[in-house]
């Protein structure tokens, strides 16, 4: 080898160098001048529901700090897959957030053959807000008063009892199931369309268990025409703080539900960093934790974009772990 060609290694990876240094201050420059323009926020769920209504308060939270319109823009359908695949496509340069929820992402990864992205090659996780369960309910005559005799009660009538979820591969099947293959249960699923039908349905005496949203719920647990037996998720409703967790009943269980917001992976990671540090900074408001608390949701965790995309790939393998179990197929 020629001294000439010995050295052109090195040089090359000096001028590499070189380069890098000179484009890291303009990324920085370019991250820390954002947002100079509006925002869309992507929601990936209808307007008016919860999902909608935290991205609301979220957006004007966010206009006032960075001083630009942070626009609400409702994309529906495909249990959120709309939303999430308009972010994924999106130019990953912070000018299109996404709001979406847990099912919206881990579950229909889990559940979903092909999707039209890839959740973790196209979206980068920010931040996690809030973290909730579904509601195990039956009707008022159901003879048990907790989830002990209702196991004991199911156990001695095996194929007897049906339970609602708001349909196939749902948050609420999905929590049925787990606690079907813990507890060694034979509880058949009727999928619905919404939860207000399930809700109907067990009002009328056509249903006398289900899986329901914890907010939903509740002025039907308050009149006494639904009993809460259980919740799943990590930690209990504050409004029913006497209802216990899944885990605390004795079945381990340990993916929440939440609302998340992600970029378009690729998109600086200053960026990133902002919007969690503003999205922990919302979480902390006195107005957001009562909003939380109103639909019988825990504070929200604090976590880091590191974190929060942690939770995601857990929560992927633990939605993954039941469909497989349970032979759960798509619509």
């Amino acid at each position: 080898m020629t001294q000439r060609n010995k050295f052109r290694p090195a040089r090359r990876d000096i001028l590499l160098a070189a380069v890098s240094t000179a484009i890291a201050p303009l990324a920085r420059a370019q991250a820390n001048a954002w947002p100079n323009r509006p925002v869309k926020l992507v929601v990936s769920s209808a307007a008016g529901g919860p999902t909608d209504m935290f991205a609301r308060l979220f957006a004007e939270q966010m206009s006032k700090t960075f001083g630009q319109p942070f626009v609400v823009e409702n994309k529906v359908g495909a249990n959120g897959l709309i939303g999430n695949d308009a972010v994924a496509k999106a130019s990953p340069d912070g000018y299109s957030l996404l709001f979406t929820y847990a099912a919206a992402v881990a579950v229909n990864h889990a559940l979903l053959p092909k999707l039209p992205y890839d959740t973790f090659k196209d979206l980068q996780p920010v931040a996690q807000i809030g973290a909730s369960g579904t509601l195990l309910v039956v009707a008022p005559n159901f003879p048990a008063r907790n989830i002990r005799e209702f196991i004991d009660h199911v156990k001695a009538n095996p194929g007897k009892y049906s339970y609602g979820s708001w349909g196939q591969g749902s948050g609420g099947h999905l929590s049925m199931e787990a606690l079907n293959h813990a507890a060694g249960l034979q509880v058949v699923h009727v999928p619905y369309k919404s939860i207000p039908q399930i809700i109907t349905d067990m009002l009328s005496g056509n249903l006398q268990v289900a899986f329901v949203d914890p907010f939903t719920s509740l002025p039907h647990i308050r009149s006494g025409k639904l009993r809460p037996l259980m919740i799943s998720g990590t930690r209990r409703g504050p409004a029913l703080p006497d209802v216990p967790t899944m885990t605390e009943a004795g079945y381990r269980f340990e993916a929440d539900a939440w609302f998340g917001m992600f970029l378009p992976a690729g998109t600086p990671s200053a960026v990133t960093q902002r919007v969690n540090q503003e999205v922990t900074r919302i979480v902390r408001l006195p107005e957001t934790i009562e909003r939380f608390t109103a639909l019988n949701m825990p504070d929200s965790p604090i976590k880091t974009v590191d974190q929060f995309t942690q939770t995601v790939k857990d929560d992927v393998a633990t939605w993954s772990a039941i469909i497989k179990r349970a032979n759960i197929k798509p619509e």
